[in-house]
């Protein structure tokens, strides 16, 4: 499974690596430590926690507004639903949840897992999702 960086998390949860590494030492979110020694945080648990992050709207801090360039949202899938032909991708971008509807093929082919970056692009109702 990925791993982040305290600095990648901050980027995927819309807040300043100071605040991430805040929550990482009050144990909101789980950290373990590389062979560098670098605190790491699980891919699921990121995931769970910006789910968790985003129903409660907590930011320790005054969050400055979540933009995108271009219509992409670089974030962290939070869930898949596979059907036997379609499949519905979850992603947590900073504070904003998007929702993806598109084939499973397309989820297996990108190799798609809750728990990974992923970057959801918007086009008018279409929402494409690139794998980081």
């Amino acid at each position: 499974m990925q791993s982040y960086t305290i600095g990648q998390a901050a980027r995927l949860l819309g807040v300043s690596p100071d605040t991430a590494r805040r929550w990482a030492d009050a144990g909101r979110v789980a950290t373990h430590r590389d062979e560098a020694g670098r605190r790491l945080i699980d891919g699921r648990a990121l995931a769970a926690f910006s789910v968790e992050l985003a129903k409660g709207g907590g930011a320790e801090e005054d969050a400055s507004s979540y933009t995108s360039v271009r219509n992409a949202f670089p974030g962290i899938v939070t869930a898949i639903k596979l059907g036997d032909v379609a499949a519905q991708v979850e992603i947590q971008a900073g504070p904003h949840r998007l929702v993806s509807l598109l084939t499973r093929e397309a989820v297996e082919e990108l190799g798609l897992e809750v728990g990974m970056e992923a970057t959801a692009r918007v086009k008018s109702t279409n929402v494409h999702i690139d794998r980081v």
